[in-house]
């Protein structure tokens, strides 16, 4: 039911935090998930790990069995990203854009999306913070980055597009991640965000049940919420989309059409898109 994760190692250090996004001490609605848990800021109402794993421990459970999960995986994960990329209108806009400049897929994994990114032409690069996923994604002839965001050498203002697929609910800080992506992107470039919707459907009768509420997961959001984190930080939002309506196996595949269907038309999915472009000033 839930996603890949690491378990919670013994010798990894964690901490009570104020909530990450706003700084509010305040916090209620435990989701109790065994070794963790989720909280809910009372002003804001994200819903983060408390206590929190520190983000050099975090950093290290990207390894061997994260790789082999993402090289698995790696087909369907990129026919989800096409298809998320679809819903943003990406093939509206995907000939000027390219042209303006590279593309940045942040949380790149084994490369695929970067590879076919590079076959439409684009000059891709990824960032990938497990060593043996950025070596399969570097073999694909693309500059990958094996450092956080923050820490990369980049020139500001390189990109015309960033992706960032099932990342920002990794790190421990969303508002240094979000300003570097500011940063790194041309005025009038693209952002694309995916993330896990709190919002969703299945979050709510699942509580800490619900197959986003793992130990990697430091943050998630709603769709609301990731919409105006985003656009206080520079950004117009531009589009946002859920979709993902009940688990494969948990329902009948005719009960699971309907169920997709229902929550990616009232916005009830477990996977919120948001797309938004860096204001001119």
């Amino acid at each position: 039911m839930k996603t890949y994760s690491s378990l919670p190692g013994r010798d990894e250090e964690s901490r009570i935090i104020p909530c990450p996004l706003c700084g509010e001490t305040d916090f209620r609605s435990p989701w109790e998930c065994g070794d963790f848990r989720f909280v809910r800021c009372s002003r804001c109402g994200c819903r983060y790990q408390n206590p929190q794993i520190l983000s050099g421990h975090a950093l290290s459970r990207y390894d061997e069995a994260y790789c082999a999960y993402e090289r698995e995986n790696e087909e369907s994960f990129l026919n989800l990203m096409k298809l998320g990329l679809r819903d943003a209108g990406f093939d509206e806009w995907e000939n000027e854009f390219r042209l303006k400049g590279p593309v940045l897929d942040v949380g790149c994994a084994t490369g695929a999306l970067i590879g076919w990114l590079s076959s439409r032409g684009w000059e891709a690069d990824g960032l990938e913070i497990c060593p043996s996923s950025a070596a399969i994604a570097r073999s694909r002839g693309c500059t990958v980055y094996e450092v956080p965001l923050e820490e990369a050498d980049i020139p500001d203002g390189r990109y015309s597009l960033i992706h960032a697929s099932h990342v920002i609910e990794h790190v421990n800080d969303p508002d240094v991640f979000v300003r570097s992506i500011y940063r790194l992107l041309k005025p009038g470039g693209r952002f694309i965000c995916v993330t896990p919707n709190t919002a969703s459907l299945q979050a709510f009768l699942r509580g800490g049940a619900w197959r986003s509420a793992i130990a990697d997961h430091l943050v998630l959001f709603s769709g609301g919420l990731l919409r105006d984190f985003i656009s206080q930080r520079g950004f117009a939002v531009l589009a946002g989309k859920t979709w993902g309506g009940a688990p494969a196996g948990t329902l009948p595949a005719p009960l699971k059409r309907i169920a997709d269907r229902g929550a990616k038309r009232f916005n009830l999915g477990d996977v919120v898109l948001v797309s938004a472009e860096k204001k001119l000033f």
